[in-house]
């Protein structure tokens, strides 16, 4: 065994080394099952024993696996050294699976032996009854056909009647689904028509938007006129001969008006 670990790699090797002490684990576990006595503690210890047989195959699988992965670089006495210790492995698992399933039949026979002591009379069986039959009269066999009948009419009413609710309950949940997809379809218009309203409303803030800036350019001309105006006002006050302000229409002083004498010609009355 020394000699097969030091061909392994330390993944095989680990691997290797962790299926021991399961097995280990199983071999006591498997012995203290044997001074349990209480069946409920018994079942428990089972379980914990059938995890770890299913921990057990898994990590043959995977040391099967890395078998295969070094099958290429390992000689042919390697690997099969390695094949021989992993058949040892499983079969030694399948000793224990068989061991498991010994005591799970055990146990459930004790299952039906408390079972059948707790429960008393047993029903009585196919036979009995035919002999109970043959026994009775043919009035009793009539009263209890009858009554099996009713029992029988019952059980079926019995099923009408959950068969009725259950359509009811079905009527009820597709009318509610139907409501539902309604309020849903509703829902989607809604929203719809809140998109189509946004948008609206982000093309009139747009357009206020290029109305106010075109506001905004004109109040800023008017402005500059009337600045301008003024300017030429106060000029004109302070300095009224400024030649540059007469050429403008409108800011001239007025032309002096000269006054023309009219001659006119006596006429000649007397010749």
């Amino acid at each position: 065994m020394a000699n097969l670990e030091l061909r392994m790699n330390p993944q095989m090797e680990q691997i290797h080394g962790e299926i021991r002490d399961t097995m280990r684990a199983l071999a006591n576990g498997f012995q203290k099952l044997d001074k349990i006595k209480d069946s409920s503690r018994q079942s428990k210890q089972l379980e914990e024993l059938t995890g770890k047989m299913r921990e057990c195959k898994r990590l043959i699988k995977e040391f099967d696996r890395e078998i295969k992965d070094e099958e290429s670089r390992n000689p042919p006495e390697v690997n099969k050294q390695l094949n021989d210790e992993k058949q040892s492995m499983i079969k030694e698992l399948n000793s224990y699976v068989a061991l498991r399933k010994t005591y799970m039949s055990t146990l459930g026979n004790k299952r039906v032996e408390l079972f059948d002591m707790g429960t008393g009379a047993s029903e009585p069986t196919a036979d009995e009854n035919v002999q109970l039959a043959s026994e009775m009269s043919n009035q009793e066999l009539i009263h209890a056909g009858m009554k099996t009948m009713d029992e029988t009419d019952q059980a079926i009413e019995r099923s009408k009647q959950v068969v009725h609710q259950t359509v009811e309950v079905g009527t009820q949940t597709a009318t509610t689904l139907k409501g539902q997809t309604e309020q849903m379809g509703r829902i989607v218009n809604e929203l719809d028509t809140i998109q189509f309203s946004i948008k609206k409303a982000s093309q009139l803030v747009k357009e206020i938007g290029r109305q106010v800036a075109t506001d905004k350019c004109i109040m800023f001309f008017l402005f500059l006129i009337v600045c301008g105006v003024i300017a030429i006002i106060v000029v004109k006050i302070v300095n009224p001969n400024n030649r540059s302000i007469r050429d403008i229409p409108g800011l001239a002083p007025p032309a002096p008006t000269t006054r023309r004498l009219l001659y006119v010609k006596p006429a000649k009355y007397f010749q």
